[in-house]
């Protein structure tokens, strides 16, 4: 259900940010670049991949949990599900304030903030684990009785709930909705890294919660986003692993008991012997420069959003057709998926080592494709033989002919 209704609304969603992305650039205020913007969306694909992984191990906890041991099962209603919403939410708020101030959930959740950019397009930059890990806090619900078509249904409007609120073009708006319903411009505090605002509104639709527990902070002046150190990368793997390897090489300089404790501490927490806590730093707004590599080469960049809209086409019928897949297949497209966009970021970071890459990549998918379709669509095979050769060849030549314009400007500068 949860993939069925995201597949319905990734057009919406791409629809909305390209008209963001016109209304910026009318008002000469555009807060997207072409390097964040496609690797947001790429790690937001990851997400989902890595969620349809996951969704029968999570589908199959809650109808265990709600079959065996919930006090009574509540009716599916109208008020059952704005019941269900209002305790997602809550149960969201701790998911989520956990997410900021325990390690090991930071480690999955800091993906999110990881854009020093704040745009629509930011809001589908989600963690690839974070659902597993914080998935447990929820288990209330179904001890509730919430029927588990109910929970999904409020974990669907949750969700695109907090989609609109990722925008700079919303001010404040009237005072009661703002005083109890997450908006813009509280969800923006929520990204910043000025030390005022860091670690305040956590809740999901209703900042009612924030006001309740003592993490609520209005806007004031304008937030600087990201992260307090920048992730300086645009490969969605490395966003989604990055922090568990800097508290791995930290751990490795700890005794064990602070070897355990780093693991639940606060973000930012050392030992003594390793400095101590550090909090956010100030942010010095005058000589803040984002991180913004990129190849100047438009070939390349042409190349990039083609395979970026091929990538888009993929998890689309990934998502369409993932109960018909077989399990090896299916791991099998979530790699391809991810080794693409990974590629992606490498060209736009100019890594020497991707113009040997993609042509593997090139093969690797070439005969994924045609072995998948051989053995499970045969019908459609000769179909895909012809038409992923021709693509094949195309993509080698276009590849080919960027890294020779490539080449050449080089050795000109």
């Amino acid at each position: 259900m949860e993939a069925i209704y995201i597949l319905f609304a990734i057009p919406v969603f791409l629809v909305l940010i390209a008209l963001e992305l016109l209304v910026g650039l009318w008002l000469k205020k555009t807060n997207y670049r072409f390097n964040d913007t496609i690797t947001n969306l790429n790690v937001g694909i990851g997400s989902q991949a890595f969620g349809l992984l996951f969704k029968v191990l999570l589908l199959g906890f809650y109808m265990v949990v709600y079959e065996n041991f919930a006090i009574w099962h509540q009716p599916i209603t109208l008020w059952s599900f704005l019941l269900a919403i209002v305790g997602k939410d809550f149960f969201f708020y701790w998911a989520h304030r956990w997410g900021h101030t325990v390690n090991i959930f930071w480690g999955a959740h800091i993906v999110h903030h990881q854009s020093e950019e704040y745009n629509l397009s930011v809001a589908l930059r989600q963690s690839w684990f974070h659902g597993l890990l914080a998935f447990p806090i929820f288990i209330p619900l179904p001890l509730m009785g919430f029927d588990p078509m109910i929970f999904f249904a409020a974990l669907a409007a949750h969700t695109l709930y907090q989609f609109w609120i990722h925008t700079r073009f919303i001010g404040k708006l009237p005072d009661w909705i703002e005083y109890i319903f997450n908006t813009p411009s509280h969800h923006r505090v929520h990204h910043a890294i000025d030390p005022k605002y860091v670690d305040k509104n956590y809740a999901g639709i209703f900042i009612i919660f924030d006001r309740m527990f003592g993490t609520f902070r209005s806007e004031e002046d304008e937030p600087t986003y990201g992260i307090t150190k920048p992730l300086n990368s645009w490969n969605p793997t490395w966003a989604n692993v990055h922090y568990y390897a800097d508290m791995i090489a930290a751990m490795k300089q700890m005794k064990w008991a602070d070897k355990l404790r780093m693991i639940v501490a606060k973000p930012g927490w050392l030992p003594s012997y390793m400095g101590g806590f550090t909090g956010a730093p100030e942010v010095d707004k005058k000589n803040y420069v984002k991180y913004d590599r990129v190849t100047k080469n438009k070939s390349l960049l042409g190349y990039i959003l083609v395979q970026f809209v091929l990538i888009l086409i993929g998890i689309s019928a990934f998502m369409y057709r993932f109960d018909e897949i077989s399990t090896f297949y299916t791991f099998v497209f979530v790699g391809a998926i991810v080794l693409s966009m990974m590629i992606c970021g490498a060209i736009l970071e100019n890594k020497k080592w991707v113009f040997v890459a993609e042509y593997a990549r090139l093969l690797l998918l070439l005969v994924m494709f045609n072995t998948f379709y051989y053995f499970w669509y045969q019908d459609w095979f000769i179909v895909m033989l012809v038409s992923s050769t021709l693509a094949f060849v195309l993509f080698n030549a276009w590849f080919t002919f960027s890294g020779l314009l490539q080449r050449r400007t080089e050795i000109k500068v």
